[in-house]
């Protein structure tokens, strides 16, 4: 790291960086430290510059954003925001250091407990007037998803997943594709009240410090229904090795409640997404992005045909991670 971008880190926090770690883990590369300052504080740093991707050059911008507009709705969600400041080429973003990561592993006691505080999130800017800026139709991207499989063909490519039994898995797509697609286009019905959504909330995302989850990559942070953001934390829950969807919805319930139809169009998006996603080629420098993502569509497409009363959707085992 140039020695001007280090200065100007000092500068911002008040104090010089006397020790840092690298944080690993997450499903996007970027320059992440835990440091140690001078004066005994802790503090994170990310930081992107000309060798990082396209994705996380565009995405610090929105993050930083959110913290710097949004503080008073995102805080004790959000670590606490304490400073900016592009130098050279890099740009960079200091924040609260919230610690080491606590899941996975999963145990119910921390979904529960995770699950509770995203309700109590959500629930804290549910019908409230937000700001203009945010978007209101990010979760529309999910509804078109099953029609646009069926309609090019790629369908078919989502089967193939399932290899020695890829045949199995068009025919139960067939059977499954009315019930998903019309539940799936109804996102871009739903009407408000809506809240305040980070809607990328899976464990590399997050921290769980007693009763309080923390949450940061807040570079997606749009209004809409919280059913989407609720449903999209399970699955990734579950297909992390957490308790089932079911589970971690009734937690979630316990402190706000799920409308029926907003959560099945959430669910059949949702898995429109990862029948969508999990058979494209690896993303340039994010290697395990597509395993992940194979994982999820095996977990909702398995929920949406409970919720729906499809067939068992047994051919997802034959789906390598």
């Amino acid at each position: 790291m140039p020695p001007a971008v280090k200065d100007d880190v000092a500068r911002a926090l008040g104090s010089p960086v006397v020790r840092a770690a690298r944080v690993y883990g997450g499903y996007a590369p970027s320059a992440t430290f835990r440091m140690v300052l001078a004066d005994g504080r802790h503090a994170f740093f990310k930081g992107v510059n000309a060798s990082s991707n396209e994705y996380m050059r565009g995405a610090l911008p929105k993050e930083e954003r959110v913290y710097r507009e949004l503080g008073r709705l995102i805080r004790p969600w959000a670590p606490a925001f304490l400073g900016a400041f592009k130098r050279l080429d890099w740009h960079v973003l200091l924040l609260e250091d919230v610690g080491p990561q606590t899941m996975p592993p999963w145990s119910p006691a921390k979904a529960q407990r995770s699950a509770r505080s995203f309700a109590t999130f959500h629930a804290s800017t549910h019908g409230h007037p937000l700001p203009r800026w945010l978007s209101r139709t990010e979760h529309h991207d999910f509804a078109e998803l099953w029609r646009r499989l069926s309609e090019s063909g790629e369908l078919a490519i989502t089967a193939a997943l399932a290899r020695r039994r890829a045949e199995e898995a068009r025919e139960w797509l067939d059977v499954a594709l009315p019930e998903l697609r019309e539940n799936a286009r109804r996102l871009e019905q739903l009407r408000p009240p809506h809240s305040l959504l980070h809607f990328d909330t899976r464990s590399d995302n997050v921290r769980l410090q007693g009763e309080q989850l923390r949450m940061f990559d807040w570079n997606f942070a749009s209004v809409g229904p919280h059913e989407i953001d609720a449903a999209a934390f399970a699955q990734a829950t579950e297909a992390e090795g957490g308790p089932a969807v079911d589970r971690m919805m009734d937690w979630y319930a316990e402190v706000m409640p799920l409308r029926k139809s907003y959560l099945d169009a959430a669910v059949a998006g949702i898995a429109g997404y990862f029948a969508d996603r999990s058979w494209r080629p690896p993303i340039p420098g994010v290697p395990r992005v597509r395993a992940f993502q194979r994982r999820q569509l095996k977990v909702s497409l398995a929920w949406a045909a409970r919720r729906f009363d499809l067939p068992e959707p047994r051919w997802l085992a034959a789906v390598a991670d």
